[in-house]
Parts: C-alpha cells; sequence; structure tokens
C-alpha cells in the first residue's frame, strides 16, 4: 500500500504572524526601548525644570524681600501700640509717650422723622474740618428720593450721603432707631480733627438746606449729639512736657525710616516713656535662612537622584542622567557658587555649610552668634537674583541655572527639542516597521495558504490512490 500524506498540522495565519513579527522583532525592540528612553529623557527634564523652577522662586521671595535680614520693633509696653519694620531701618532704642490718640468723629442728627416733600428738600452741604475748598460735599436732596413718592425719609438721605460719587469713602452715613424716631448718623472715616464731618444748614445758594423744616430739624441744638469728638494724636518723643511733640490726623506713626508705629492707647500724665528697641529679628532671620537652606536641598536631591550612578549590589537601578556630564558640571558649579567669598566672608561665616552627600545645613548658633557682630554682611554674600544686578551667592546661583532653565536656549530646552525630534523619527520608524510586518504578514499568509490548498489536494490525491490500490487487490 502506498504511504499516506500526511494533512498540514499548521495554521496560515498563525504561521504568517510569527514569521512576520520574527522578522522585525529585532527592529521593533530597538525602536521601542529608544522611545522609552525618550520618554523617560523626556519627564526627567521636564521634573528638573519644575524643581529648578521652585528653587528660582525661592530665590526671588528672598531678593523681592530686599533682604534675608528681619527686623523688628519692640514696645515695652505691647498694649500701647504695634509696628512693621522695613528692610532698611536702622536699629535703635526710642521713647514715646502717647498724650492722646486720633479719633473720628461721629454725630447723630435726631428729629427727621417729618420731612417735607422731596422737592423741596434743596442741597445739603457737609463739612470736612473748616470746610475750606476741596472739604465739602454737596447732597442733592430732591434728587434722593428714589422711590419718587415725592417725601425724602432719613434712610434715602442716607443712601444719597453714601452714594455719591465724590464721598471717596469719606464719611458713612448710617440710620439708628430710637423708640420710633429714626436718627441719621454721620461717622467719618479718617481720624483727626480736620476730618471731622458736620451739616453746614446755613441757607446759601446751592449749598444749605432749602426746605425750612428740615433746616430747622439739623439746626436745633437739641437734635445733634456728638457721639465722638475728632481729635488728633499727639505723641512725645521722649517725656510728655519736655521731649517733643508730634501731632498729627493719623495713630500711625513714620517718623523713624522704615518703621510704622501704629499706637492703639494713650497712657496717663505722669507714666514713664514707653521703649520702642528697633533690631535684627533673629528668629525670623533664621527662618528665612533655613527657607534657603531647604530650598537648595530640595533641588539637589533632585539632582542626585537623575544623576545616581545605582549599586547593581543593592538592586539600584542609575538615574537616567548618571552619566551625563552636562549634569554633572552643573552641580559643580552650584557647589561652588555656594562657596563665594566677598571680603572675606561666606556662607560658613554665617553657618551654612556642605554636608558629605552635597547638601547644606545651618548652624542657627553660629549664624546668631555672627549676626550678632556683622548683620549687614549677610544681605552681602546672599546677595540677589535680579535680572538688572544679581549679586552675591543668588547672583551666581541664579546665572549658573540660567544656562539650563532659559526658556529659549537653556540647556533643559535643547535636550526637550532634541528628546521631541527623536520621537518624531522613532515613530515614523515604527511606522515603516508596522508597514514591513504587514507586507510580510500578507506576503506569508498567501504563501502558507497556497501551501495548504496544494497540501490538501495532493492529501485527496493520495486517497485516492489508496482506494484504488486497497490491499484485497494486492
Amino acid at each position: 500500500m502506498a504511504n499516506a500524506i500526511t494533512s498540514p498540522t499548521y495554521d496560515p495565519i498563525t504561521t504568517a504572524k510569527n514569521l512576520a513579527t520574527n522578522l522585525v522583532a529585532a527592529q521593533k525592540a530597538a525602536v521601542t526601548a529608544q522611545s522609552t528612553l525618550a520618554n523617560n529623557t523626556t519627564s526627567a527634564l521636564n521634573s528638573l525644570r519644575s524643581a529648578m523652577s521652585d528653587f528660582q522662586s525661592a530665590m526671588t521671595t528672598m531678593t523681592s524681600n530686599k533682604t534675608v535680614l528681619s527686623q523688628a520693633a519692640t514696645f515695652s509696653n505691647p498694649a500701647v501700640g504695634s509696628a512693621t519694620v522695613g528692610s532698611k531701618a536702622t536699629p535703635g532704642t526710642y521713647s514715646f509717650f502717647v498724650q492722646q490718640l486720633a479719633t473720628a468723629s461721629q454725630t447723630s442728627y435726631s428729629g427727621l422723622s417729618a420731612v417735607s416733600p422731596a422737592k423741596d428738600a434743596g442741597t445739603l452741604n457737609l463739612k470736612f474740618g473748616d470746610g475750606s475748598a476741596g472739604n465739602t460735599l454737596s447732597i442733592d436732596l430732591a434728587a434722593a428720593d428714589k422711590d419718587g413718592d415725592g417725601i425724602l425719609t432719613p434712610q434715602e438721605i442716607a443712601a444719597a450721603i453714601n452714594g455719591d460719587s465724590k464721598n471717596n469713602s469719606r464719611v458713612t452715613a448710617s440710620i439708628i432707631n430710637i423708640g420710633n424716631q429714626a436718627q441719621l448718623v454721620l461717622t467719618s472715616n479718617l481720624t483727626g480733627k480736620d476730618n471731622a464731618v458736620t451739616i453746614d444748614t446755613s441757607n446759601t445758594a446751592n449749598a444749605g438746606v432749602g426746605n425750612a423744616a428740615l433746616q430747622a430739624a439739623l439746626s436745633n441744638s437739641a437734635n445733634v449729639k456728638t457721639i465722638v469728638g475728632a481729635q488728633d494724636a499727639i505723641v512725645w518723643l521722649g517725656a510728655q512736657g519736655t521731649g517733643t511733640q508730634i501731632t498729627q490726623a493719623s495713630n500711625t506713626f513714620t517718623n523713624i525710616p522704615d518703621v510704622k508705629l501704629t499706637f492703639t492707647k494713650a497712657m496717663a500724665t505722669g507714666d514713664s516713656p514707653i521703649t520702642v528697641a528697633v533690631a535684627t529679628d533673629t528668629t525670623s532671620t533664621i527662618a528665612n535662612v533655613q527657607a534657603f537652606v531647604d530650598a537648595y536641598n530640595k533641588l539637589k536631591t533632585m539632582m542626585d537622584s537623575l544623576s545616581n550612578p545605582g549599586d547593581p549590589t543593592k538592586n539600584v537601578d542609575p538615574g537616567i542622567f548618571a552619566h551625563d556630564s552636562g549634569l554633572n558640571a552643573l552641580r559643580s558649579s552650584m557647589n561652588d557658587a555656594l562657596r563665594l567669598n566677598l571680603g572675606g566672608v561666606s556662607l560658613v561665616s554665617y553657618g551654612i555649610t556642605a554636608q558629605r552627600d552635597g547638601t547644606i545645613s545651618l548652624d542657627s548658633k553660629k549664624l546668631t552668634t555672627k549676626l550678632a557682630a556683622d548683620p549687614a554682611s549677610l544681605d552681602k554674600i546672599i546677595g540677589n537674583n535680579s535680572l538688572s544686578a544679581p549679586a552675591g551667592v543668588l547672583g551666581k546661583l541664579s546665572s549658573v541655572l540660567g544656562q539650563w532653565s532659559n526658556l529659549t536656549k537653556g540647556q533643559i530646552t535643547q535636550r526637550l527639542a532634541a528628546a521631541d525630534t527623536l520621537q518624531k523619527s522613532l515613530t515614523k520608524s515604527m511606522d515603516r516597521l508596522n508597514t514591513q510586518y504587514d507586507s510580510a504578514y500578507n506576503r506569508y499568509l498567501d504563501q502558507f495558504s497556497r501551501l495548504q490548498v496544494l497540501q490538501e489536494q495532493m492529501s485527496k490525491t493520495s486517497d485516492m490512490f489508496d482506494a484504488m490500490f486497497s490491499n484485497d487487490k494486492s
């Protein structure tokens, strides 16, 4: 008997897929690996840019404050007042006696419940201080009748005063009800006798109140009550009566350069003057310096992770920039910037020192000691990162980082552009490989499909011969 031809056991589709895959597998793996590296590089560069931006923002914050030093003014009796101190304040101790505080006027007017028709109301003139030019406010009372009922109520008078475009928040009119009587209350929003507000009821042209009943009510001394009288603040530099008297409308004094003193309590006659000491605020200054140290270390830690050489013995993979000479050069330049020495003064002088791992630390005790001896040189060595006149350590660091972070020509921008170009090229390469795969798959599928048909035909022919030459005819 003839040997039977075995039918094919393979699947043309699977066979075509396997052969086409094997044809491009090595090239696809290479392109995929390059694409993964490019993606990881882009991600790492963006993280580095973000970390640099955070550090540069921290430097800008220090620069915008004009100084790392924090100044403070301390009252011997905090109940008497408080202070804010700027960077240019000169240390010193000052004596003050607060004779009286400035107050804002507040006056109530009663007898206004029954007001004649608005059309006869005329003009209400408010006077600030002596009522000199520019210190008056004229209110058209006829226009104040907003509901148009012809009756002018105290509430409408108050609304007209508050809503006048020339008021400029100098005075606030309000209504208080006592019994069945509505009283108009005028409160000056500025302290001092020159800001006292009163109603001028004189019947001069375009200045007074035309309605006789309203004018009479406002002019009646029995209806007018001074709730708070306006007065200026009186403060003595030194003792009361023997020092230098300072009189002004506000309770905030700026007689000491870059220091604002706000007095909140008057003193009793015979009291000893209080003292105000302006000096460096060591605690806040330490916090400012520590903020710089923390910001630098955060960036340094990020850069270290990206350039970590790795440790195979501990299964620690290397960072993506482990062998990047550019990043290593940047780290070295940053270290050099920290070592800046100006006339024998350095960060080390103020307790800022480098650690073994490249981070920096602050010795607050050493900083405190140095501040007591030479506070001014701290700003000199720290410097600033301004674009116009960078100086000190911040200026050096800003220059070094700018070579990487500059948005138009910095290293990060250039590298991101290169990574993007590479990704586009790799995408095209992968597209070509996919086309090559499709072509090979279709070719193999056609070939093995034909082969399968041929083998099926041969198998049928073999079966026919087996039937013709079966054993019973042998």
